[in-house]
C-alpha cells in the first residue's frame, strides 16, 4: 500500500469525494467514482483515473491519511 495525497470534493452533505490524486509527483484526476464503501475504520473509493487505471484508495479519517489498495492497468490505456 501506498501513502497519496488526495485533492477532494465536499458535496452538498459534506461527504468527500476524491477529485484527484498524487503517486509521488505524478497527479491523476479522477474521470468517475465507481464504487464506495464503508468499514468500521476506513471509507474505500473505486475510481477510474484519467490515465485509464483503476484504483481503489482508502481513507483513513481517525488518521486523515489515503492510501492505494489497489491499481489495475486497462488494456485500452497501454
Amino acid at each position: 500500500m501506498e501513502n497519496i495525497h488526495v485533492e477532494c470534493y465536499s458535496g452538498y452533505r459534506g461527504e468527500e469525494t476524491p477529485r484527484r490524486f498524487w503517486l509521488g509527483d505524478r497527479c491523476i484526476g479522477v474521470r468517475h467514482v465507481t464504487d464506495r464503501w464503508l468499514s468500521p475504520d476506513h471509507r474505500y473509493f473505486k475510481v477510474l483515473g484519467d490515465d485509464g487505471g483503476i484504483y481503489i484508495l482508502r481513507h483513513d479519517a481517525n488518521a486523515n491519511q489515503w492510501e492505494v489498495t489497489f491499481f489495475y492497468q486497462t488494456p485500452d490505456s497501454v
